[in-house]
């Protein structure tokens, strides 16, 4: 089966790029439910011997203590996390009655409590930290891409396979972090480190996906001089088609059994993986590639 992908590269355009724009709207809409990693606050891990109480019950159980709006998550077969904003100066005497309340609630395995604290000031860092790593992950994937295509200059320059890589990494960041946005207005997802984490891998992994098809482009236009860079960039995508999706979908089936089974620790992590991947996918077959013939059309007619 022989797919026209340049042909209906429009179609694609638009569809990316609604869902970006409801992507953004939705930050401004709902903003992000940051977690205590990038807020500060409060963290108990704890595990109950017999029966587990439900998150209502935990809440209701701290609702008197003023702990702002306390987070509850499952973890393990027992296990639950309690976050919360930070105790402040009467630490040790709000940490004991917090702990008091949740011994009520059922008998707690000796051992099991783990408390960490995160100071406002400690995730202001964190965040601008966040923010400088991606920024230097983007750009040292831009000049990744130019220079291991720096041998190619028709009929686009190397450093546009780097720009388009870019632009498909974009879209598939923006467009999780616009659902992970709703999820946090709607089901109380919080944005945390390991969520950022899981979106790093998405960068290293959706470029990857781009620079496969980058590369058959590069064979092909060496070895097929006489064909248009329409028809090259078309035929390369078929052929690595099956590739990249069953590279994908062996990666996906992975992680949809974490996010099932892997407890609740890891739910969002792995949905972050499973969106940033899924969306990967797409965008280096239907965005990237096709992006480097509308780029080579544009300096056709630019130079007519």
């Amino acid at each position: 089966m022989y797919i026209k992908f340049i042909k209906y590269r429009k179609i694609f355009y638009i569809l990316s790029s609604i869902l970006v724009i409801l992507s953004i709207i939705s930050f401004f809409v709902f903003g992000f439910n940051l977690g205590i990693d990038f807020t500060g606050g409060s963290s108990l891990e704890l595990a109950y011997k017999e029966t587990v109480p439900s998150s209502d019950e935990i809440r209701q159980s701290l609702s008197s203590l003023n702990l702002g709006n306390v987070s509850v998550q499952r973890t393990g077969e027992r296990g639950v996390i309690v976050k919360m904003k930070d105790f402040g100066q009467e630490g040790e005497e709000t940490y004991s009655q917090v702990l008091s309340s949740l011994k009520g609630l059922g008998e707690v395995e000796e051992g099991s409590e783990n408390f960490q604290s995160i100071g406002p000031i400690v995730g202001q860092e964190l965040g601008q930290k966040t923010r400088l790593v991606v920024l230097l992950a983007l750009l040292a994937i831009l000049f990744y891409v130019a220079f291991s295509f720096r041998k190619i200059s028709r009929p686009v320059k190397s450093y546009v396979y780097g720009f388009t890589g870019l632009i498909a990494l974009v879209h598939d960041v923006l467009v999780p972090l616009g659902i992970f946005a709703i999820l946090g207005k709607t089901s109380g997802l919080e944005i945390n480190i390991p969520i950022i984490t899981a979106l790093l891998t998405v960068f290293g992994y959706s470029i990857n996906d781009s620079v496969v098809v980058f590369d058959r482009v590069r064979e092909n236009l060496l070895n097929l001089k006489e064909s248009t860079f329409d028809l090259t960039v078309e035929r390369s995508l078929n052929q690595t088609l099956v590739r990249s999706l069953n590279t994908s979908l062996t990666t996906l089936f992975t992680l949809l059994a974490i996010f099932f089974f892997g407890g609740e620790t890891l739910r969002y992590f792995s949905l972050a993986l499973i969106l940033g991947i899924g969306f990967g996918t797409y965008s280096s077959i239907f965005l990237a590639a096709p992006l480097l013939v509308s780029f080579s059309k544009f300096k056709e007619r630019k130079y007519k």
